[in-house]
């Protein structure tokens, strides 16, 4: 058995979806469309009677002169409806009352009565649309009940309430769709606002994450090559076998930089890259071997950190290690010959708290590299380490001490949580000739 074709339901839609845009675009068009319609359906229910004997039939005597100008009235008026609705309506509701007056109730102009009404109740509120239906339909029934066809109670005398009443809850029901279809699309354009502001958000901080972990692997790494590069140079000639230990400790610290690049550009593979490293990331547990690569650079560093028992959560961990990194980093590369590092790690009321002082009186480093110059008000470094222990709930101060040199304390929550509002150990003012908070 052969499928029974369908018709295509496309073009249809199509069309109609043309029209409506065409409407859309010349409502005054459509107006004077609607006015000449509503004059023909009142012409036409002017020359029948409906209630012939022998069913419905032409009239054998036409309205008057004046009926007909009062339809023409009614009907062009609703040419002006969009403009002015309760101005029309008050003019087609006068004209209906004047042809009732007349005595002539077989010309219908409360036709063009019933669409002025239904035009304000569609561009009004619902209280609006009640207090002026009720006004209009009772109005007008009332004059067809004293002036229209006997007896009052006759049905075409109520005809014009329900018309009226009917033309009113159509208009009513027409602003509520339209209401309902524009808080749907204002809510649909909001929810796709909000979801490109999260997803620009998301990004942004992606990246501000992603940027601070390179810095934190190329800052430290990167200095530690630097001041290992100029101690081989410096000692090539009279010492080889000392430039031959700086540079095994150069190709150490550039291997662990690599390594460390590559977990963290691994972080940006998309599905179905191989695999990013299986190395852990770096924590607390790795401060032995951080301290050692400083230690071999020339900065003694002695850490104090006694053993917790319980193991803190991966991004507290992570960011212990970084903020201890940067801050020995900052140490090597700004505290000048002779300075020394001492690192504490203590677990205090569920936080840990890190502090990193330093007795350098500042200036270049050691071995006759040139430092940096720190950009006012603190550099990337600095920035990067609040900003990862703001992240996590945790508290970061840093500044010069007294006598010389510099303190960072952070205090993180053991446990990932937003601590409890703290503060934090003051700082106290710098000296005159103290370093200031650039690194």
């Amino acid at each position: 058995m052969s499928p029974t074709p369908t018709a295509p339901a496309a073009p249809p839609r199509r069309a109609a979806a043309r029209l409506r845009r065409r409407a859309r675009a010349h409502p005054r068009l459509v107006d004077a469309v609607l006015a000449v319609g509503v004059l023909i359906c009142m012409v036409a229910g002017s020359l029948t009677d409906p209630h012939h004997p022998d069913g419905p039939t032409w009239r054998s005597s036409p309205p008057d002169a004046a009926g007909f100008t009062l339809m023409a009235l009614g009907a062009a008026a609703l040419v002006l409806r969009r403009r002015a609705p309760r101005t029309v309506l008050a003019a087609a509701s006068l004209a209906s009352l004047a042809v009732l007056v007349s005595g002539d109730p077989r010309t219908p102009v409360v036709m063009s009565a019933a669409v002025a009404l239904y035009t304000v109740a569609a561009r009004t509120d619902r209280p609006t649309t009640w207090r002026i239906g009720l006004l209009t339909s009772a109005g007008l029934t009332a004059g067809a009940m004293l002036c229209g066809n006997p007896p009052w109670y006759a049905q075409e005398n109520f005809g014009i309430f329900a018309w009226t009443g009917l033309a009113a809850a159509a208009g009513d029901a027409v602003r509520s769709r339209r209401a309902y279809i524009s808080a749907i699309q204002e809510r649909a354009d909001r929810a796709e606002r909000t979801r490109e502001e999260e997803a620009r958000r998301r990004v942004a901080e992606e990246r501000l994450r992603i940027a601070r972990d390179l810095h934190d692997v190329v800052a430290h790494h990167i200095a530690l090559v630097n001041v290992q590069a100029g101690v081989a140079a410096h000692v090539m000639d009279r010492r080889p076998d000392q430039a031959k230990e700086a540079l095994a400790h150069v190709r150490e610290a550039s291997r662990s930089a690599l390594d460390e690049l590559r977990a963290t550009v691994g972080l940006l593979r998309q599905s179905g890259d191989p695999e990013a490293p299986t190395e852990p990331a770096p924590g607390l547990a790795r401060l032995g071997d951080l301290a050692e690569r400083f230690r071999n650079a020339g900065l003694p560093v002695e850490i104090a950190c006694p053993d917790r028992g319980d193991p803190l959560p991966a991004a507290v961990d992570l960011a212990a290690y970084r903020v201890v990194q940067e801050a020995l980093t900052n140490v090597h590369k700004h505290a000048g010959p002779g300075a020394r590092a001492e690192v504490s790690v203590v677990p205090v009321d569920g936080h840990i708290e890190i502090t990193v002082l330093d007795g350098g009186p500042g200036g270049p480093p050691a071995h006759g590299t040139a430092a940096p110059v720190p950009p006012p008000g603190g550099g990337h470094g600095l920035l990067g380490m609040r900003e990862r222990v703001t992240a996590l709930g945790g508290t970061c101060t840093a500044g010069p001490r007294f006598g010389g040199g510099f303190r960072v304390h952070a205090i993180l929550p053991a446990q990932g949580a937003t601590p409890a509002p703290r503060t934090p150990a003051p700082v106290p003012p710098p000296r005159d000739g103290a370093p200031k908070d650039g690194r």
